[in-house]
């Protein structure tokens, strides 16, 4: 039912891609893609989350931030994002999606993903555990 995900949240540098990866490695007969918000286009992921998620082993290696597009919409099944106002935000130029956009952390009671970006290492290793936590829950949802 649900082949295609896209993962979106501001910047396309921290957290979606570290989302994106994760699901991938868990979910690999799936379509899944990351954009931002207001992305920092063709930017590498920020190179604390890259370092973060190869401790964990998921790279990121090779990640160029790309902007979202409404347009991007009809092709995905499933939309996550990290915060409410992101959903709120692409729900209001897009009412017709409202039906298969959820945070990535729904499975986490509503929990929302804060951005990591400019914030300590800690920070991003607490951002990566609770995507980790949301990717397997929806992996686990999603095949089960």
């Amino acid at each position: 039912m649900f082949d295609s995900i896209l993962v979106v949240c501001t910047g396309n540098i921290c957290r979606s891609p570290t989302a994106e990866r994760i699901l991938a490695k868990n979910l690999p007969a799936k379509k899944i893609r990351s954009v931002g918000l207001r992305a920092m286009v063709d930017h590498p992921a920020d190179a604390t989350a890259a370092d973060v998620a190869i401790h964990h082993e998921v790279s990121l290696a090779g990640h160029k931030g790309t902007q979202y597009r409404s347009a991007m919409l009809g092709e995905y099944d499933l939309i996550l994002v990290m915060e409410t106002n992101q959903l709120e935000q692409i729900c209001a130029s897009s009412p017709q999606v409202r039906g298969k956009i959820m945070l990535l952390g729904h499975w986490l009671g509503q929990r929302e993903i804060p951005d990591p970006y400019r914030k300590s290492r800690e920070a991003f290793e607490s951002v990566y555990q609770l995507i980790d936590q949301a990717c397997k829950c929806w992996a686990e949802r999603l095949t089960g």
